[in-house]
């Protein structure tokens, strides 16, 4: 028994002397390593704003910032900000840091960290120097690193935003997806803020888009930058609209529209090429055909191919004119071909035909999949020749 109170008290002296050891240590390095941690935050703000004379981090809370904002630092002497921002490219947490002048000029701009897999957005910060608000637009995005340097340059611009809004100016933050939302819901507060974009498959012209109400109670057309609301029944919501009886019209033949599905099976040639069919009264169809993009002829540059093609919906009216495109699935490269997922890209068939639909813009870096999306287009346009000898 002794012997163990003795094993006991010998423990307990050997961790009082280690306990204080540990905060003796902490107490000696603790101050030498808030300074390096220090030293090396002021260098990386120096480093974007290399005439900076102090920084002291500002208060936001009452800040409505953007959402890439994580922190932001005042020059003491009146030279601008530096602020931090959390964005995502190709992968995640890619970390900038951006300098603003009070003149509202990029004095630098710097990637501290990311997980991104080319590397480039480590250089790609150069090209915002001396930039305001109106260069930044126009920096080139880096063809093969797409999805990383529009990150980059959208943190950049959040950068300059913030600016303002610590300077006691005012800008909108939102994204143009929630513009977007917000015009709709505006325009009909009826659709409860769930909308989707109607894919045509009837020619409605004048307008730049439709978009149906999820709950079914009706439509916002868009023209230019004016937002039009109306009822399921054809009511106009929208007050002083100056072409009210074609939106009417254009909802009178939405809801006529019917489409009868075509048996495919019955068509040997189409079988490989082509998932579905279908015909309206009007003599339009509506195709949905497989291209073999970068995911079924790639190799290992990116990733390994995936095996899957680019699945195209394209609506061709009775002439050949294409009057609607969409991307259904895809499973291209991240950042690069999954691009042809994005409504800039296969927007760009509607109006085309079948003597001029290749002439768009490419997707930069991504041949395999620009060149798949067109070989769905063909086949689309295939698949109409061989129906229209025999569709029912």
């Amino acid at each position: 028994m002794k012997t163990n109170l003795k094993n006991l008290s010998v423990f307990i002296c050997i961790c009082a002397v280690i306990t204080l050891l540990l905060a003796t240590t902490n107490f000696i390095t603790a101050p030498i390593i808030e300074k390096n941690q220090n030293a090396s935050a002021n260098k990386a703000l120096l480093e974007v704003m290399p005439d900076g004379t102090g920084f002291e981090k500002a208060d936001v809370a009452d800040k409505a910032l953007p959402a890439t904002v994580t922190e932001v630092y005042k020059e003491t002497s009146g030279k601008g900000y530096v602020i931090k921002l959390k964005t995502a490219g190709y992968g995640t947490d890619m970390i900038i840091m951006c300098g603003v002048n009070a003149e509202g000029v990029v004095t630098g701009a710097v990637c501290l960290s990311s997980n991104e897999t080319l590397g480039k957005e480590k250089e790609y910060g150069v090209n915002f120097k001396d930039k305001d608000a109106a260069d930044v637009e126009g920096v080139d995005i880096i063809a093969g690193a797409t999805k990383t340097t529009e990150a980059y340059k959208n943190a950049v611009k959040d950068a300059l935003n913030t600016a303002i809004i610590m300077g006691g100016g005012s800008v909108d933050i939102r994204t143009e997806e929630e513009i977007l939302a917000d015009n709709l819901s505006e325009a009909f507060p009826d659709g409860e803020k769930k909308f989707e974009k109607l894919f045509l498959v009837e020619d409605i012209e004048g307008f730049d888009a439709i978009y149906t109400a999820t709950n079914g109670k009706g439509y916002v057309f868009v023209k230019g930058e004016q937002f039009i609301g109306v009822k399921d029944d054809g009511t106009v919501v929208t007050k002083d609209v100056a072409d009210a009886s074609a939106v009417t019209a254009a909802v009178a033949t939405i809801k006529a529209t019917v489409l009868e599905d075509i048996n495919i099976t019955k068509y040997a040639d189409l079988e490989a090429t082509v998932l579905s069919a279908k015909k309206t009264a009007t003599g339009n169809f509506v195709i949905e055909a497989k291209g073999a993009g970068y995911g079924i002829k790639g190799g290992d540059e990116y990733h390994p191919a995936s095996n899957e093609y680019i699945i195209v919906r394209v609506s061709i009216n009775a002439q050949g004119k294409i009057i609607d495109c969409l991307t259904v699935s895809q499973a291209e490269t991240k950042g690069l071909g999954d691009q042809c997922a994005d409504p800039k890209f296969y927007g760009q068939f509607a109006g085309k035909n079948e003597t001029n639909y290749t002439e768009i813009d490419a997707i930069s870096g991504a041949t395999l999949t620009t060149n798949g999306y067109t070989q769905a287009i063909e086949r689309a346009y295939a698949a109409v020749k061989i129906l229209k000898g025999g569709a029912q």
